[in-house]
Formats: structure tokens, sequence, C-alpha cells
């Protein structure tokens, strides 16, 4: 597996996603709800394909960040439902709350994805290393 690759798409994904933000914080509420509905419908498609990925894999072959990653997908769909809520609040004081909540919500999943990423880093280490063991196993065996 080409492991370079991947940390390249998800080195982009991660630019793509300030270029988004910086964008959205100059948009209208309407313009704002247009980006974070096409966000959602990709957030699901990757979910789909990681629950996919789950049931096809052999029970002892289940990876535990597949399951994560769909287990991810319902806090996202949560997310999607506080918008939903929020264009229906008319109290200020309410609204501040639940701005704050979000706020707090955004700085905890920015948390999780530095820790997703150094837990990736970690996961390709380790299976490149698992890799190279089992070459030189396989080696030692033909000689």
């Amino acid at each position: 597996m080409d492991f370079s690759d991947r940390l390249d798409a998800l080195q982009q994904r991660a630019a793509a996603a300030k270029v988004e933000v910086q964008a959205a914080a100059a948009e209208s509420r309407e313009q704002l709800r247009q980006r974070i509905d096409q966000t959602q419908s990709e957030v699901n498609r990757s979910a789909a394909e990681s629950r996919q990925r789950v049931a096809e894999a052999a029970p002892g072959r289940r990876s535990e960040w597949a399951q994560m990653k769909a287990d991810a997908a319902a806090k996202a769909e949560d997310v999607k439902g506080k918008i939903d809520r929020r264009t229906r609040q008319l109290d200020a004081t309410a609204a501040a709350s639940d701005a704050d909540w979000a706020e707090s919500g955004a700085a905890d999943a920015l948390d999780f994805a530095e820790w997703t990423a150094y837990n990736a880093q970690l996961a390709v280490l380790d299976a490149i290393d698992a890799r190279a063991y089992a070459d030189e196993l396989a080696s030692a065996a033909r000689s």
C-alpha cells in the first residue's frame, strides 16, 4: 500500500478544509447552509464507504479505525441536527449559548483530528514495520 499517496491526500484535504473555513467566515447564513449541506453529504459518503468496508471485512480483519470512522459519522449527523434546530431558535441568549457549545465542539473536533493524525502516523509506521518483518521472515525461510 502506498501510504505516501494517502498522506498527500490527507494533507490536501486539510488544506481544502482550511480554505473552506476561511471562505465561510465571510459568507451569508444561506451560503453557509449550502456549504454545510455539501460538507455533510461528503461526510455521509465517506462514512458509508467506511461502513461498507467494515461490513465486507472478515471478522478478524475488521479495522478498529474503520469502525471508529463509521461511529464518528453519527456525531456529524448530530451536528447537522443541531444546525437545523438552531435555525428555529428565536431567543438570542439561547443562540449565544448554542454558539458557545458549537465553538467548543469545533475545538474538540480539531483536537481529535490532531490526535487522529498522530495515530495514523503510528499506524502507518506499524504497518511498514509489520511488512518489513514479514518480508524478513519470508526471506530467511527461503534461505
